[in-house]
């Protein structure tokens, strides 16, 4: 979600800094050792460390900064150690798009200019509608995770040559699994394409358009929540007058973030029989991005057969 510099800033300042845990037993939460014979990789996120290891496939060593589902990815603050990780890193995954700008700053604070960036937002080819902010949450759009991997595959193909290969088979691979989700959205869409949903913050919007759906909530409202302010009284009344109308067929939230607009929200759509579907912007524990994402696309079947 795009923050205001400031705000950027104040969460992430150079001298308060704390590491998060990494993906599995080839990833680590600090410091950017690991096995010589790996390819050294940081991820933003837990997110982007798990489309690595699928590429990677035990030739990489993964850090992912921001990994815990209890935290709000924009409260973050990096610490020594995942300067040390981005110092070493071969190739460093990030967002883009305002989402993450602490790993740049960090890479220019470590010095390290020969590590290879692979910037999400920008795979994407995404730019922000005439008026509006770019939705920066692309690992939601499934076709940018399909060239996300070639262009991780590539890069690992570009630190170790001699794995080439099998990175791009690993890729290959991946893709094939999102094919899947990418037809249960286009089954959604048929089935309940022009129906109405809610959201709180546009984290899940790549996902619900996709599918068809439309977003029917105020701009006003999921951009007051992503920037932590607070929701104009007569916006959010209108908000939540799109559960008592029926103009929603879902309300899908973010949960790792809550304030009393949200639960008003939630409590809203509760009171009305409008289902909640749940997203998270980081892997839950123990899931993998593949897992993760059908699980997220099943609820969202689910909860519009309600």
């Amino acid at each position: 979600m795009p923050l205001s510099p400031s705000r950027h800033l104040a969460l992430l300042t150079s001298a308060s800094l704390a590491l998060l845990a990494g993906c599995d037993s080839s990833s680590d939460s600090a410091g950017g050792g690991g096995a010589p014979d790996r390819v050294a990789v940081v991820a933003s996120t837990n997110v982007y460390g798990d489309i690595a290891e699928r590429i990677g496939a035990g030739k990489v060593h993964v850090t992912s900064l921001i990994s815990d589902p209890d935290q709000d990815p924009h409260s973050y603050e990096a610490d020594p150690q995942n300067q040390l990780a981005l110092a070493k890193a071969k190739i460093v995954v990030e967002n883009g798009g305002g989402y993450d700008d602490f790993v740049d700053r960090m890479l220019k604070g470590g010095h390290n200019d020969s590590a290879q960036v692979i910037n999400a937002v920008q795979v994407s080819g995404r730019t922000a509608p005439k008026g509006g902010e770019l939705n920066e949450h692309v690992w939601y759009d499934f076709p940018t995770v399909a060239r996300l991997a070639d262009r991780m595959a590539a890069g690992l193909a570009k630190a170790d040559p001699a794995d080439a290969a099998g990175f791009e088979r690993n890729a290959a691979a991946f893709k094939a699994k999102l094919a899947p989700l990418e037809a249960a959205e286009a089954r959604i869409k048929k089935e309940y394409g022009g129906e109405g949903v809610a959201i709180t913050e546009p984290v899940p919007l790549y996902m619900t358009e996709a599918s068809g759906l439309v977003n029917r909530t105020p701009a006003e409202f999921s951009a007051a929540i992503e920037e932590g302010g607070d929701v104009p009284p007569r916006i959010l009344r209108k908000s939540l007058a799109l559960f008592g109308d029926r103009k929603v067929k879902v309300l899908v939230y973010n949960e790792q973030t809550s304030g009393p607009e949200t639960e008003k929200a939630e409590a809203a759509a509760e009171a009305a029989g409008i289902p909640l579907v749940p997203v998270t912007e980081t892997l839950p524990k123990g899931e993998h991005y593949l897992g993760w994402m059908t699980a997220n696309v099943d609820a969202l079947a689910g909860a519009l057969a309600k």
